[in-house]
C-alpha cells in the first residue's frame, strides 16, 4: 500500500469515527435532508475554510481540520443520499448506515487511486487554498445541476463531483499533516 493509500485510511477513520458516533447521538436524521440542503452545509463548511485562509483575525479559535472533515461526512452522505433518495423519517439504522459510508469510502478511495496514479500525484504539489477553490467550484457545479433537476449535456453526475470532494478534502487534511497526527 503507497503513502497516499494509508494518509486516506488515516483520514477516513478520525471522519468515520466522527460520523459513527454522531449517529449513536442523532441517528439517521441527516436522512431527511434534501440534496440542495446537504449541498448548502458543504458549501457552508467551505466558505469557511475559505474565510478562514483569508482572514488574519479569527474570532473562534478552530483551524480548517473540522471543516475538513464535515465536508467529508456530508459528502458521504450526499452520495448515500443520491441512492437511497430523500427519507421523510429517520430510517437507517446505525450499522446499516456505517455499512453504507464504508461501501461509499471503497468507491471514492479507487477513484482517488485511479486519478492519482494518472495525475502523478500533483496534488502534493498543490496549496491547500487552491483545493478550497476547487472544492468551491465543485459545489457550484453541483448546484447548477440540481438547478438542471439533475441533468447534465457532457458533464459528470453530481456523484463524480461529491466524490471529488472527498478526494480533495483528505488531500487538504494530508497536506496540513493532519494524517502525521493520527496513530490508528
Amino acid at each position: 500500500m503507497n503513502t497516499t493509500s494509508q494518509e486516506f485510511d488515516k483520514v477516513i477513520a478520525i471522519c468515520r469515527d466522527l460520523y459513527t458516533k454522531k449517529m449513536k447521538d442523532y441517528g439517521s436524521a441527516w436522512r431527511i435532508l434534501r440534496m440542495p440542503s446537504l449541498t448548502d452545509q458543504i458549501f457552508i463548511k467551505a466558505q469557511r475554510i475559505r474565510s478562514l485562509q483569508e482572514n488574519e483575525v479569527r474570532k473562534i479559535d478552530e483551524d480548517e481540520t473540522g471543516e475538513f472533515i464535515g465536508i467529508i461526512n456530508y459528502s458521504i452522505m450526499a452520495l448515500i443520499q443520491l441512492d437511497l433518495g430523500v427519507a421523510d423519517q429517520p430510517d437507517l439504522d446505525w450499522e446499516t448506515a456505517v455499512k453504507l459510508y464504508d461501501e461509499k469510502v471503497q468507491i471514492t478511495k479507487h477513484l482517488m487511486e485511479a486519478k492519482n496514479h494518472d495525475y502523478g500525484e500533483a496534488w502534493r504539489d498543490m496549496r491547500v487554498s487552491s483545493l478550497t477553490d476547487l472544492i468551491l467550484q465543485k459545489l457550484l457545479r453541483v448546484k447548477q445541476i440540481e438547478d438542471n433537476k439533475g441533468k447534465t449535456l457532457v458533464s459528470e453526475g453530481i456523484d463524480a463531483n461529491y466524490q471529488d470532494m472527498i478526494n480533495y478534502a483528505v488531500f487538504s487534511l494530508i497536506l496540513m499533516g493532519f494524517a502525521k497526527k493520527i496513530v490508528v
